[in-house]
């Protein structure tokens, strides 16, 4: 007999309902609210992460690793290049962000 989840079901229920009605889901970060550096250092780790590691696929690849295809570096570089993009977009918004906070009249 499976047993059931309630809380789980739970959880998806209200993120259902909440994204029916238009409103963000915000996830939670380390089972709490977490700190804003503190999630942007490991996303900027992260990103650092990848990156790293397609430069070690394409260096592999260029001194003939036979367990290296081409695809995977192709792959592993678009993914670098996608998480950097997304990466510089995020740093723009908070300078938006920041510039309309310091233009507020208080």
């Amino acid at each position: 007999m499976n047993t059931i989840d309630t809380s789980q079901i739970l959880a998806q229920i209200r993120a259902m309902s909440a994204a029916a009605q238009g409103t963000p889901q915000v996830p939670q970060v380390n089972g709490a609210g977490g700190d804003f550096g503190s999630l942007l250092k490991q996303s900027i780790d992260g990103v650092n992460n990848i990156q790293q590691e397609a430069g070690s696929l394409g260096d592999a690849f260029v001194m003939g690793d036979s367990s290296v295809s081409l695809a995977d570096v192709m792959i592993a570089k678009q993914k670098a290049s996608i998480a950097f993009e997304a990466t510089i977009q995020v740093r723009n918004k908070l300078l938006n962000a920041y510039k309309e906070i310091m233009a507020m009249q208080v």
